[in-house]
């Protein structure tokens, strides 16, 4: 280790303490001790913002003037583009979508403490994604109790060959994270570092009675927040969330699927909206509008000379369009399940409740699914 890498990972630590991520020792000296410019060793993206047209991503590699600073600035860094694409591969801007990187340090140490791991826990994380994370857990409770799970069996191999450049060795696991992986178990910390929209029964079974479990719940509206449950002694978990507003990519089985031919959206219907779309642009309303619907997907569309909001359960065949006329909204819906009552009823009812912020919400799971809730 030179001193430029020693001390740019002493600056970022300082960081993360001063803004109140970091909290304890141990913590400190994982983060003083790997270098994350080894889980980027394949380079990184960067946004392009052109007027005008889609967001682009231009590859950043290690010979690049200040690519050893960016690895230590506290921002999370795109590692691979359309589910195959990394940095080496492309010469030029593409603008396909992300779908891996390494997170931001503070949201990764931030949810480390949340974990509250102690010496001797078994931990099972989801998502290996570049491993930075893997390797700051490898360092404060051992390799041998780490075990990283990761669908994209390129992604992990990359993140076995970081690790091994650091000097870890834990168990690594090409697989649906969301089945976890039984041949560990118990578990006493299960940590996700992918957004879910249903958390899985499979993660409680593997989990000891007293563990914790710490993922990020969102839905198809990406409103997100970190839950933190605990597993009880009769199989079900239960705990609170933790606010924030932190967001991480889907996993890739809870992705929404594509929208594909839209339905006739000029049938179905209509009434005046008791609550109209710009609801959803408050973040803790959209959050519990993704509580009652939390397979809808949002967009709008310019049609008939004005703006149309839009809500769409592909695999419900169920839809909403929201308009503006005469200053007042009107909604139109139709399918299996009537998409804006719903939202409606839930939104309503969380405001008549005082509008409770999101850490007073609690969920729990089941073997037969989860519910969210807040105080009335």
């Amino acid at each position: 280790m030179n001193a430029q890498e020693q001390e740019l990972r002493a600056r970022l630590a300082a960081q993360l303490v001063a803004g109140g991520q970091l909290r304890t020792q141990s913590w400190r000296e994982a983060v003083e001790a790997v270098p994350r410019h080894e889980f980027l060793r394949g380079g990184f993206f960067e946004r392009v913002d052109n007027p005008g047209r889609p967001t682009a991503w231009t590859p950043v590699m290690p010979d690049a003037p200040l690519w050893l600073e960016r690895c230590y600035e506290d921002e999370s860094l795109v590692t691979q583009i359309a589910g195959t694409i990394v940095p080496g591969d492309l010469r030029g801007e593409i603008t396909r979508s992300p779908t891996s990187s390494s997170t931001m340090p503070s949201l990764v140490v931030g949810m480390h403490e949340d974990l509250l791991a102690e010496d001797g826990h078994r931990v099972m994380e989801i998502g290996s994604g570049t491993a930075y994370s893997t390797g700051l857990m490898c360092h404060r409770l051992g390799e041998e109790l780490v075990t990283s799970i990761e669908v994209d069996a390129d992604v992990s191999g990359r993140a076995g060959v970081s690790l091994a450049r650091a000097g870890f060795h834990p168990n690594l696991i090409v697989g649906d994270g969301l089945l976890g992986h039984n041949d560990g178990t118990p578990y006493d910390r299960v940590s996700a570092t992918c957004g879910i929209v249903t958390l899985p029964y499979a993660w409680v079974e593997q989990t000891r009675p007293g563990g914790v479990i710490l993922a990020t719940m969102c839905g198809w509206m990406y409103s997100s927040e970190l839950a933190r449950l605990t597993v009880n002694e009769d199989g079900t978990a239960c705990g609170r969330f933790l606010g924030g507003r932190i967001s991480f990519m889907l996993a890739r089985p809870q992705a929404p699927p594509p929208l594909g031919v839209l339905p006739d959206m000029s049938e179905g219907v209509e009434r005046p909206a008791i609550l109209g779309a710009d609801v959803l642009d408050d973040w803790d309303a959209r959050f519990v509008a993704q509580v009652a619907a939390p397979r809808a997907q949002r967009f709008s569309l310019d049609r008939d000379g004005r703006t149309e909001h839009v809500l769409i359960d592909v695999e419900a065949r169920a839809w909403a369009v929201l308009y503006e006329d005469g200053g007042r909204w009107i909604v139109r819906q139709d399918g299996p399940a009537c998409l804006w009552d719903d939202i409606e009823d839930h939104v309503t009812r969380w405001r008549d409740a005082g509008a409770p912020t999101l850490d007073k919400f609690e969920i729990t799971v089941t073997p037969h699914g989860q519910t969210i809730t807040w105080p009335a």
